[in-house]
């Protein structure tokens, strides 16, 4: 049976060294790329004509551009529609990412699956509503971290845990997208084994295997178009934190 786990792997397409880094172009920065590229046809190519009545690519350009907006809206409130363009471009990065690491390709690969990837996208929200929030409301801002109505005698505990909590923020976000992407295509790629290793002997017995993953890679492009979902909620969620402060 393959090695489950080989698909994560990184693979160094142009050696790139420059003193005692290793600055290498490799798959994952390849298939960022590739999801970037498609990103950018997709809302070339959807919004080119204005039609009244719109086409396919159209109307898939309008139903997600309605559908962050709404998020947006409602989770951070009329103020945070000025930053709709940055969540956008990470509901749809994140979407595409997760969706091109579907396709059953030799050399395809899923770089929303690797915790340096999220991390670093949890991190640079967490960082810019952070600095929004100061930018917007000063020292004021720290108060955030004080519960409206708790006793004063309580802050002293009380504070502490609140700046925790925000700081554990990247952590949570990133975890989450790279566990389920991960967690996902292992199980995929073990039932996939099965079905090889079964068939080799007897046609019968690989059914199983092969219905689980029928059904699994169904149950992937749900959660696919979940994690990103979620990550943009909260996403929305910590800029209404930044501009409201409630």
């Amino acid at each position: 049976m393959a090695d489950p786990l080989h698909q994560f792997q990184i693979q160094r397409l142009v050696p790139i060294q420059i003193g005692g880094l290793d600055l290498s172009f490799t798959n994952s920065a390849l298939w960022m790329l590739i999801a970037v590229g498609c990103a950018y046809w997709l809302l070339i190519a959807g919004t080119r004509q204005h039609a009244l009545v719109p086409g396919r690519l159209q109307s898939v350009v309008e139903l997600a551009y309605e559908f962050v907006a709404g998020l947006v809206r409602d989770n951070a409130g009329k103020e945070g529609l000025r930053y709709f363009p940055l969540v956008f471009t990470l509901f749809l990065f994140i979407l595409m990412g997760n969706m091109l690491g579907m396709l059953p390709l030799p050399f395809g690969f899923t770089f929303t699956s690797h915790i340096i990837v999220t991390f670093t996208l949890a991190m640079g929200v967490f960082i810019g509503v952070t600095v929004l929030g100061f930018v917007l409301h000063g020292a004021h801002f720290l108060t955030f971290f004080v519960p409206h109505g708790a006793p004063k005698a309580m802050l002293p505990l009380l504070v502490p845990i609140e700046v925790l909590s925000y700081c554990v923020r990247p952590i949570s976000l990133s975890v989450r997208l790279f566990c389920n992407m991960m967690a996902g295509h292992t199980m995929m790629k073990v039932f996939a084994g099965f079905i090889v290793t079964l068939f080799s002997y007897w046609a019968v017995p690989a059914i199983a295997p092969l219905a689980v993953t029928v059904a699994l890679t169904g149950f992937e492009f749900a959660v696919a178009f979940l994690q990103a979902y979620i990550f943009t909620v909260l996403t929305c969620i910590y800029l209404h934190d930044a501009i409201h402060m409630h």
